[in-house]
């Protein structure tokens, strides 16, 4: 599953430092705007202690976590949904993400020069945030100019499209996003080809001085966040950067020194992933344990198609256990004397957690 979440902010907010952190991928990193011009992409894998459990019981020679995909996206300035800087391009690399991770910068430094002339992470949430809303309103508006027209040309009203689109345009014009609109699966549906900017999930990121990486993120960035329909994480962009760059066997004693129990880069794989709206299954057994991502609400026949199509095509029936389950008994044969191995259909709902071994005949 190619899911990805774009890192999206202003010009030396860190977002490529922090790019660099989390995927360990060398994209440019200048105190100019626009070093990023092309999207950069990483794939970063997603910290599980039960993949780590799990791999400690099966001692396998390959151990394989479950991924997100990261795209640092070139920096956005006022103006961008009317062509300032990249512009258009840039918006169009926006829509082509999942979801959004909007890094806000909320450390002072002489030495890196900030576009709005301060450094003010609540105001720097709205200039993004409004931009965003200009390029959607605008995208609203055209639609729905052409659906009203077509409407008339062809003598068939679509009154629910027209009508949810009027409520998008007014929402938008209130100044909030459309993520925060209540809309059934039906609208959804209805607007997924508009590929609505302020519709895609979204996460804030405070890029916070590496004197304040222990602390909690303000009240009222979280404020402003919940307002867009998001969390906020506070993370420093430097630190994680110099983390990565240590060998692991050092890692835990830089985090130790600086009074951190764990990267803060953790936190923002594990929350893009709830971002994202997927679980973890696993397989394990000797040769491999592995974790697999699947959407909230998909079946043991999407996991079965996420390991192999074959899989998938020639699907008898899955034996799913729970991952604690199986780390209790200790091994397959004890789980199934214990009865916690289920037979399921094809149409059984996977569940975070859940270890999957399918039978097939091709």
């Amino acid at each position: 599953m190619s899911l990805s979440v774009g890192i999206v902010g202003l010009p030396n907010a860190g977002k490529s430092t922090l790019f660099n952190a989390m995927t360990q991928a060398g994209a440019a990193v200048g105190n100019y705007p626009f070093t990023t011009i092309e999207p950069n992409t990483g794939v970063v894998p997603v910290p599980d202690s039960r993949l780590d459990r799990l791999a400690a019981l099966f001692q396998p020679p390959k151990v394989i976590p479950a991924t997100v995909t990261f795209t640092d996206i070139a920096g956005l300035v006022r103006g961008a949904s009317r062509g300032e800087g990249l512009g258009n391009r840039f918006l169009g690399h926006i829509r082509e993400a999942d979801a959004m991770a909007l890094v806000v910068r909320a450390f002072d430094d002489p030495d890196v020069t900030h576009v709005e002339g301060g450094v003010d992470p609540v105001r720097d949430i709205d200039v993004l945030e409004l931009e965003l809303q200009l390029a959607d309103l605008e995208t609203v508006t055209k639609r729905l100019e052409r659906t009203e027209k077509t409407s008339r040309l062809q003598k068939e009203k679509e009154p629910e499209v027209v009508a949810l689109l009027h409520r998008v345009q007014e929402h938008l014009n209130q100044g909030m996003p459309v993520r925060t609109m209540p809309l059934n699966p039906e609208e959804l549906a209805m607007l997924r080809e508009l590929w609505l900017l302020t519709g895609k999930p979204l996460m804030v990121v405070v890029n916070v001085a590496e004197s304040a990486a222990q602390d909690p993120v303000p009240k009222e960035i979280v404020e402003r966040a919940a307002l867009a329909g998001g969390d906020a994480i506070a993370v420093s962009a430097r630190i994680e950067n110099d983390i990565a760059e240590l060998d692991p066997a050092d890692r835990a004693a830089f985090l130790h020194d600086l009074g951190l129990e764990e990267p803060g880069l953790y936190r923002v794989a594990r929350s893009a992933y709830r971002l994202l709206r997927l679980i973890t299954f696993f397989t394990a057994g000797d040769t491999e344990v592995r974790a697999w991502n699947l959407r909230e609400g998909e079946t043991a026949l999407d996991a079965a198609a996420s390991v192999h199509s074959d899989i998938a095509r020639g699907f008898i029936r899955a034996e799913v256990t729970g991952a604690e389950e199986l780390l209790d008994a200790g091994s397959y044969k004890v789980l199934r004397e214990r009865g916690k191995q289920r037979l399921e259909g094809r149409d059984y709902v996977m569940h975070d957690g859940d270890v999957i071994h399918v039978l097939f005949n091709v």
